[in-house]
């Protein structure tokens, strides 16, 4: 698609405080607000979608809690094995 010298206004509602963080970030980038929201929208069109992953993130739940905090404490550790056998006798046990 040949892109002449033409160019289009748009308007777009957000909150005041996304706005003011995106363009400090941007800024701190060495472009404006208009030039990052152009580079978006060309990349959507290049991936034919958002160009990124748009995923939604579960909480982990209490027995992943559980076992994050044991971790970090080093409480009910397994391993490393030095052979399956020992690996094996762990999972038994």
């Amino acid at each position: 698609m040949s892109e002449k010298n033409t160019s289009t206004s748009m308007n777009i509602r957000m909150n005041k405080d996304v706005k003011l963080q995106a363009q400090k970030i941007f800024n701190d980038l060495g472009v404006d607000l208009t030039t990052a929201v152009n580079v978006f929208l060309r990349q959507s069109i290049r991936y034919k979608g958002f160009p990124f992953d748009v995923t939604l993130h579960e909480e982990p739940n209490a027995t992943t809690m559980a076992a994050l905090d044991n971790a970090e404490k080093g409480i009910d550790m397994h391993g490393p094995f030095d052979t399956v056998d020992a690996l094996m006798e762990d999972l038994n046990a």
